[in-house]
C-alpha cells in the first residue's frame, strides 16, 4: 500500500491520469494518420479517382513498415527496459543498439524486395490494369522512404523507453509539416503528380529519421558503442519475441488489406461501380476511419500505465475504474464518428476532390453500411489493450484478433459470393458488432473476477 500512496498512478483522480497519459499518445497516433491523409487529399485534388485508388492499392505495403516497426521497435523496447529495471545496463544498451540497426536493416530488405518486384506485387494487391501505372509510380518512389520510416516509427518507441515521450511526438510531428508543405509545392507547384506526393512522403520521413537518429546518438540513460550495433542472435532472438504480438496484428491488418482490395477489384468489375471506384473510395473511407481509431488507440494507451500500477498493487476497485472511464471516453468519440460518417459522407469524400456520380453513389453508401457500428467500434482495442495490461496477453491478442482475422476476413470471402460488392459492405457491420459482443462477455467475466 506504500508503493500505492507513493505513486500518483494509484492516487490521483482518474479522469486527470487518463487525460495526461492519452493526449501525447494520441497526438502521436494522429501524426502517423496524418500522413496518409494528407497524400489522400492533395492526390485526389490532382489526380483523382485513379490516383485515390492507387494509394489504396500501396496501401498494404505502408501497414507493413509498421508491423516491423513495432515488432523491432516495441521489442527492443521492452527489453531494454526490463533490463534496465535488472540493473543489467550492459545488456540494456545492447538492445538499444541492435534494435536501431535491425530497423533499419529490414527497411532497406523491404525497399529491395518491392522495387524488384513492383509489378508483380501491385497486381496482387488488387491494382486494375487502369490503376497499375499509378499504383507503380507512387510506389517506387515511396518505398525509397521504408527505411526511413521504419526506423523513424520504431525508435519512437526506443526513445519512449530512454524517457523523452515528448522527442517522439516532435520528431513524427515535424516529418508530418513537412510532408504536408511539400505536397502542394510538388504536385501543383511542379505538376509532378502521384510522383510529387510520394517525393513529400520520402522527404519528411527522412528528416524524421535524422531526428530520431540524432536522439539515439545522445540518450538520457545510456550512450550506444559501436559494439551495440552488431546485431547478435542473444539479442534479436529476445526483441523479435517481445515485440511478435504487436506485429502480427498489424500482419492481420495487412493480410486484410490485401483480401479487401482484391475482392473490390472484382467485384467492382461485375458492378456498375466498376474496377477503380471502390478502390478509389474504400482507401479514403479507410483513412478517414484511421482518424478516429487514432483517438481510440490513443486513450487505450493512456489507460494501459495506469490500469497495470493498480493491477499490480491489487487496487481492484481503481483498475475496474479506469477502464470503464475509459470506455466512456471511447463511446463518446465513436458517437461523434458515427454521426459524422451517417450525416455527412458525401461532404467527408467531396474533401479528397471530385467524382462521377457512381463514385459519390458506392462511398457514401459504404460509410453508411460499412461504418455502421462504429458507435460500438471503440470496446473491442480498448478490452484487448486493458487484457494486455493487467498480464493477461493472450486474452488481449485474442481479442485483437477477432475482427480482422476471425470475423471480417471470411466475410469479406463468403458475403461477395452471395451479395455481390454489397457483401463486402455487410462484412463490416457484422464483424464489427460479433467483435464488441466477445469483448463484453470477456469483459463481464473478468471483472466480476477482479475482487
Amino acid at each position: 500500500m506504500e508503493n500505492t500512496k507513493a505513486n500518483p498512478l494509484g492516487t490521483l483522480d482518474i479522469n486527470v491520469l487518463i487525460r495526461k497519459f492519452a493526449l501525447p499518445s494520441i497526438m502521436a497516433m494522429m501524426v502517423g494518420a496524418i500522413y496518409n491523409i494528407v497524400d489522400q487529399f492533395f492526390i485526389g485534388r490532382s489526380v483523382g479517382e485513379l490516383g485515390n485508388a492507387a494509394t489504396n492499392v500501396a496501401f498494404p505495403l505502408s501497414i507493413c513498415c509498421i508491423a516491423i516497426a513495432l515488432l523491432l521497435g516495441i521489442g527492443g523496447a521492452a527489453a531494454f527496459n526490463i533490463s534496465l529495471g535488472e540493473g543489467d545496463r550492459e545488456k540494456a544498451v545492447y538492445y538499444l543498439g541492435n534494435a536501431s540497426v535491425l530497423l533499419f536493416t529490414f527497411g532497406l530488405i523491404l525497399c529491395i524486395t518491392v522495387l524488384v518486384f513492383l509489378t508483380p506485387l501491385m497486381f496482387f494487391f488488387g491494382a486494375p490494369d487502369n490503376v497499375l501505372g499509378y499504383a507503380k509510380t507512387y510506389t517506387s518512389i515511396t518505398a525509397i522512404g521504408f527505411p526511413f520510416l521504419i526506423f523513424s516509427t520504431g525508435s519512437g518507441h526506443l526513445i519512449r523507453a530512454d524517457g523523452s515521450p515528448r522527442y517522439t511526438l516532435l520528431f513524427n510531428l515535424t516529418g508530418a509539416i513537412i510532408n504536408t508543405i511539400l505536397d502542394p509545392v510538388f504536385i501543383f507547384g511542379f505538376g509532378m503528380g502521384m510522383a510529387g506526393a510520394a517525393l513529400a512522403t520520402v522527404i519528411g520521413q527522412i528528416c524524421a529519421a535524422l531526428l530520431a537518429f540524432r536522439y539515439l546518438r545522445h540518450c538520457k540513460t545510456v550512450r550506444i558503442q559501436k559494439k551495440n550495433l552488431i546485431p547478435k542472435w542473444q539479442y534479436t532472438k529476445r526483441i523479435m519475441a517481445l515485440g511478435t504480438a504487436s506485429c502480427f496484428n498489424q500482419i492481420a491488418m495487412m493480410i486484410v488489406q490485401i483480401v479487401l482490395n482484391k475482392s473490390l477489384t472484382f467485384y467492382g468489375a461485375l458492378s456498375p461501380y466498376g474496377e477503380a471506384i471502390p478502390l478509389a473510395a474504400v482507401g479514403i473511407i479507410t483513412k478517414v476511419n484511421q482518424l478516429f481509431f487514432a483517438i481510440v488507440i490513443g486513450i487505450s494507451q493512456g489507460m494501459q500505465p495506469i490500469a497495470s500500477f493498480n493491477y499490480g498493487a491489487r487496487n481492484f476497485d481503481r483498475v475496474k475504474k479506469v477502464y470503464y472511464t475509459s470506455l466512456c471516453y471511447g463511446l463518446a468519440v465513436s458517437a461523434f464518428a458515427f454521426m459524422l460518417f451517417q450525416i455527412f459522407p458525401r461532404q467527408i469524400i467531396s474533401v479528397f476532390g471530385s467524382g462521377s456520380e457512381e463514385y459519390y453513389s458506392f462511398a457514401i453508401l459504404y460509410f453508411r453500411i460499412y461504418l455502421f457500428f462504429t458507435f460500438i467500434n471503440c470496446i473491442q482495442p480498448m478490452s484487448a489493450t486493458f487484457f494486455t495490461a493487467i498480464g493477461k496477453p493472450r486474452k488481449g491478442i485474442f481479442l485483437s484478433l477477432t475482427r480482422q482475422i476471425l470475423f471480417l476476413l471470411p466475410l469479406i470471402i463468403i458475403l461477395p459470393l452471395f451479395l455481390g460488392i454489397n457483401g463486402i459492405m455487410f462484412a463490416g457491420p457484422v464483424a464489427d458488432f460479433v467483435a464488441a459482443l466477445v469483448s463484453v462477455i470477456m469483459i463481464c467475466i473478468e471483472m466480476r473476477n477482479l475482487i
